[in-house]
């Protein structure tokens, strides 16, 4: 389309000159007959022959000569090219291409064929060339090259929602190049941001939560859930809700949904609550010398602050969830606590506690055993503890040794010791019955003796003689003085005698109470109108051993319980309730081993603690009198 000229000057030559085209004379004339776009200038006089194409085609490429036919020369042969400059390109999918974000595309651009020289196609976007393009062309069958393409892959997001492209085709017929633009149109999933008001939040407190969705195209549909299990009901981008301790560590999620796909967000709520007891400790049993360790799970938010000390103390152990407590001795035994304040609300908090049990030898204790009289029957008591429980509890003395059973007059019962309400057998308190004491039973010692795996104690008992009283002997003068002058008087004859009524009108109680919880009651002297005695009645209550409990006053070593009975909880807390597998458990009552029965029993009268037998501490101990009977009746 563009006027080519092809100079040429011939310096003093005056003739003919023409112009060949590929070997073809054009003519000499200077308008080319025949050639109408063709046609030759210059000053013939100065030599300038110029060949002139106006508006040049393909058919105008060709090789061209300037000849000066009557000089015979001939120029070189200029070769004439004709450019034609390409069109603008096409883009398929133009003016705009449908993407999906996320997922890789390609951009692809053509050029017609018909351009020369084959143009080179060029990717732009924000006037910034983009390399990584792939070429291609296209071979006709006359084998002329036909059209180029250019593809460009890419990936987009959501970002590149309308964003433009540019392909150029540039040649040299056309340095500046021709462009074609396309904007993209992205299909993408829902992008979600999802937040929670407040972030921070109380238990029980009410909270919030958004889901702000975008999409192309837009969403259709919401879903909820809480720690992976989905919430029925709940629709929309809005989501209300009561704060626990669960958001904590169960997060809210939300899915929105569209036709391109799904997108789903999480957050979890910063909820705080007071301390929860996850594991309490558990109880130990260790060896005296080992160590024992003792663990407590909480949970919070704050985290709390867990502290171990002994029950009943103030002393701070240990903090943490674990305590751990060296080379333990017996008296490391006992309950032991891990305990979480509350937290800022107030809420939660408590304590976990435990048994910490220290194996170790048993230790026996002889409890204080009543006085009693020569011939009447007796008991020695001895409490043992231990942990583990006594292999055998063996009362022994110099005649020989008994660990249950009865042997000539001697019995022996070990029970398990009353402990505390519900608490189970965690003593044992064993008995050596004497049906009839002799005079050496009160000059010996006998011996309690317990065994286990990791040792063995002793503790050593005696018996103490009842005191006779001087009432008693001053009665029994009088009884023996009227004996003996009623014999000297009747000879022998003995009178039967009946019984007054105490109850009886004129009747005079005069009750003397001696240190061994013995009672005696006299009547006054009363004649007989039928045959002129006297009678003389003495009713006592006589102390029985079987009737003994562990019961007030209280003493510093067994505090007094509720009930009346001694509070061995102190001593018995030290061993697990294992025992009741060697020995039937009873009430609080030492069974007494008498055969006798009572319906009636006289008033209890509490005495100050006596001497302990040798080696055993102050307990204190109370008789409990039983039931009157009959002792002394005469006549004088």
């Amino acid at each position: 389309g563009e006027e080519a000229t092809l100079p040429c000057v011939l310096g003093s030559y005056h003739g003919l000159v023409q112009w060949t085209k590929d070997g073809l004379a054009l003519g000499g004339e200077r308008d080319l007959p025949g050639w109408s776009r063709y046609w030759i200038s210059g000053d013939r006089t100065t030599g300038h022959h110029d060949l002139h194409i106006r508006a040049a085609e393909l058919g105008d490429e060709a090789s061209y000569e300037c000849q000066a036919t009557q000089a015979a020369l001939r120029s070189r042969p200029a070769r004439l090219q004709v450019l034609v400059p390409p069109e603008a390109p096409e883009v398929l999918g133009a003016p705009t291409v449908a993407l999906v974000a996320g997922v890789p595309g390609n951009l692809t651009c053509r050029t017609r064929g018909g351009a020369r020289p084959m143009p080179e196609l060029l990717w732009f976007r924000d006037g910034v060339r983009l390399e990584g393009a792939t070429y291609s062309q296209t071979l006709l069958a006359s084998g002329i090259l036909g059209a180029v393409e250019s593809s460009l892959s890419i990936t987009p997001s959501a970002q590149d929602d309308g964003a433009s492209f540019i392909c150029q085709a540039r040649s040299p017929a056309l340095p500046g190049g021709r462009d074609t633009k396309v904007t993209l149109s992205l299909q993408y999933p829902p992008v979600v941001t999802l937040s929670a008001e407040p972030q921070t939040v109380p238990e029980g407190g009410k909270v919030t939560f958004l889901c702000r969705a975008t999409a192309h195209p837009p969403v259709i549909g919401y879903r909820w859930a809480k720690g992976g299990s989905v919430l029925p009901g709940a629709r929309g981008p809005l989501l209300e809700v009561k704060a626990d301790a669960s958001f904590l560590t169960e997060p809210v999620s939300c899915e929105a949904t569209n036709a391109v796909g799904s997108t789903n967000r999480s957050t979890a709520l910063d909820v705080q609550f007071g301390p929860l007891l996850l594991s309490a400790p558990e109880p130990v049993a260790v060896d005296v010398g080992e160590d024992a360790s003792f663990t407590c799970t909480w949970k919070g938010n704050p985290p709390p602050r867990v502290t171990w000390a002994r029950r009943g103390g103030s002393k701070i152990l240990g903090s943490g969830p674990t305590l751990r407590l060296v080379a333990v001795g017996p008296g490391d035994a006992g309950s032991y606590q891990c305990r979480a304040e509350p937290g800022p609300s107030g809420m939660g908090g408590g304590l976990g506690e435990a048994t910490l049990t220290v194996h170790g030898p048993p230790v026996v204790t002889a409890l204080h055993s009543p006085p009693a009289d020569l011939g009447a029957p007796a008991r020695l008591e001895c409490l043992v503890l231990g942990s583990p429980a006594p292999d055998a509890v063996v009362w022994s003395w110099g005649e020989g040794a008994m660990a249950s059973g009865s042997r000539g007059r001697f019995r022996v019962e070990t029970v398990p010791a009353p402990g505390a309400a519900g608490s189970g057998p965690r003593g044992l308190v064993s008995m050596l019955h004497i049906s009839g004491t002799r005079e050496a039973d009160f000059t010996r010692d006998f011996n309690c003796s317990a065994l286990n795996r990791l040792g063995e104690a002793g503790a050593r008992a005696g018996l103490t003689r009842n005191a006779p009283q001087p009432l008693v002997r001053l009665v029994a003068g009088v009884a023996a003085a009227a004996t003996a002058f009623l014999l000297l008087l009747v000879a022998g004859v003995v009178v039967p005698c009946w019984l007054l009524d105490p109850d009886s009108p004129g009747a005079s109680v005069a009750p003397l109470p001696d240190a061994s919880g013995m009672f005696i009651t006299f009547f006054h002297l009363s004649q007989d109108p039928t045959n002129g005695y006297y009678k003389v009645r003495g009713v006592s209550g006589s102390q029985d051993p079987g009737a003994a409990l562990f019961s007030s006053p209280a003493s510093p070593v067994f505090p007094a319980s509720p009930s009346g009975l001694y509070d061995l909880t102190p001593h018995l807390a030290l061993f697990p309730p294992d025992l009741s597998g060697l020995y039937r458990p009873r009430e609080g009552y030492l069974t007494t081993p008498y055969a006798r029965a009572f319906s009636s029993y006289v008033r209890s009268t509490p005495y100050g603690a006596p001497e302990p037998a040798p080696g055993a501490p102050h307990f204190s101990y109370t008789v409990l009198p039983v039931p009157g009977h009959q002792r002394l009746q005469t006549h004088v």
